[in-house]
């Protein structure tokens, strides 16, 4: 039987058939990306118009702008459009709150869930995550009902050949730390769901250097790339997240443990400063592109 995620890649591939780059790195090499959150200002188009005049060969979609898009164009379109400006999406983002863990929001978001893997999945990338959201207080039974719902949403991005990823939070109540991640993602053992890295919530959370040791070779799917400003953890919010290179954070000592665990995908620089967000793409997308290749350079894995 044809099902809808099948018909959609069909349609989509048969006059986009070329791909542009690989999604991975030669071992012991990573590749640049930005997050569409850097530019959002921008839009879908302007901001991957702009980086692709930076030199930005790697990119990681964002939902809400997917859909600002697709108010006036399609799923081909976009993929056009990425494949005219010679650029591969690495991933994209699905903000769903209670997709992890049972809750009030979960059924609407497990439907959205599969909707925006479909899309994914059509647009040719080949990873998709959502942060661990809700809005409530976690308990015991909740962390012991997760596994079984990460299954379910990992099922899901089977169903579209997909890997589904965690991003742990700082500030979530249900999963705010990699060791904490780890745990129910292996528990859950389901072959599509992988854990992921962001340098933010990592840093500027509850967990330490020495969890990164907690990684098997080659798990870790995924990685977000910021620095941080200097001011005590309790202050820091989103604001804080700055052009890696440019804080406090041991951002090459992470790379190279990353590299040593095997990690080759991208890092994929994802900033919230009103200046960034509203810049201009193409000076936000050179800005970044010096600074992180220096910092990559010097971690030996550009």
């Amino acid at each position: 039987m044809v099902t809808r995620r099948t018909f959609l890649a069909a349609s989509l591939a048969a006059p986009l058939a070329k791909a542009v780059h690989a999604q991975v790195a030669p071992a012991g090499r990573m590749l640049l990306s930005i997050h569409q959150n850097t530019s959002r200002a921008a839009g879908f188009r302007g901001s991957l118009e702009g980086w692709a005049r930076a030199g930005i060969r790697y990119v990681e979609l964002n939902d809400a702008m997917l859909d600002g898009f697709l108010e006036t164009d399609t799923l081909a379109g976009a993929r056009r459009l990425m494949s005219d400006l010679n650029l591969t999406p690495v991933s994209a983002a699905a903000v769903l709150p209670d997709l992890w863990l049972p809750g009030p929001a979960r059924a609407a978001s497990l439907e959205t869930w599969r909707r925006r893997c479909e899309q994914f999945a059509a647009l040719g990338l080949q990873k998709v995550y959502s942060p661990s959201l809700t809005s409530r207080r976690v308990t015991a039974e909740d962390f012991a009902a997760t596994p079984a719902s990460i299954r379910e949403a990992g099922e899901i991005a089977r169903q579209n050949g997909l890997i589904s990823m965690i991003e742990f939070t700082r500030g979530s109540t249900h999963l705010s730390t990699l060791s904490s991640s780890l745990q129910v993602i292996r528990a859950a053992a389901h072959p599509n769901v992988r854990p992921m890295l962001d340098f933010f919530h990592f840093w500027s959370g509850m967990g330490k250097f020495e969890d990164l040791d907690l990684l098997e070779p080659g798990e870790l799917a995924h990685a977000h790339f910021q620095d941080l400003l200097d001011a005590p953890r309790e202050l820091t919010n989103n604001d804080y997240r700055i052009i890696p290179g440019d804080g406090i954070a041991p951002v090459v000592r992470i790379v190279r443990k990353l590299a040593e665990k095997g990690y080759s995908g991208a890092l994929s620089v994802e900033l919230f400063r009103r200046e960034i967000v509203n810049g201009d793409p193409y000076e936000v997308g050179a800005e970044i592109r010096s600074k992180c290749e220096a910092v990559m350079r010097e971690a030996q894995v550009l």
